[in-house]
């Protein structure tokens, strides 16, 4: 599935209740999942990792629909390599491109 298809199912099943959440609220639910994926990454199986990785990525959609961001054209500048230099792999010097 493509970024842009699974944000629009995330948008037609949650919009209307993410909207009456609102942001702050929905950003406390991505930190929450988030916190789930750290405890799953330190002593979880292959499988709890995979239903965290799938939560974190849903709510971080949810949050860019609330917030209007089209999350395939968002992400794009990842497409060609690193961010930073362009390259594949990395070339930039340091932890951060």
């Amino acid at each position: 599935m493509e970024i842009k298809a699974f944000q629009d199912v995330i948008r037609r099943t949650y919009l209307e209740k993410d909207r009456a959440r609102g942001t702050p609220a929905t950003f406390l639910w991505l930190i929450e999942e988030v916190g789930e994926l750290a405890t799953a990454l330190r002593e979880g199986t292959k499988e709890d990792l995979e239903g965290e990785f799938a939560d974190v990525f849903a709510w971080l959609m949810t949050l860019a629909n609330l917030s209007d961001i089209d999350m395939e054209k968002a992400v794009a500048k990842y497409a060609t390599g690193c961010s930073g230099c362009g390259k594949i792999p990395c070339a930039c010097q340091g932890e951060k491109p």
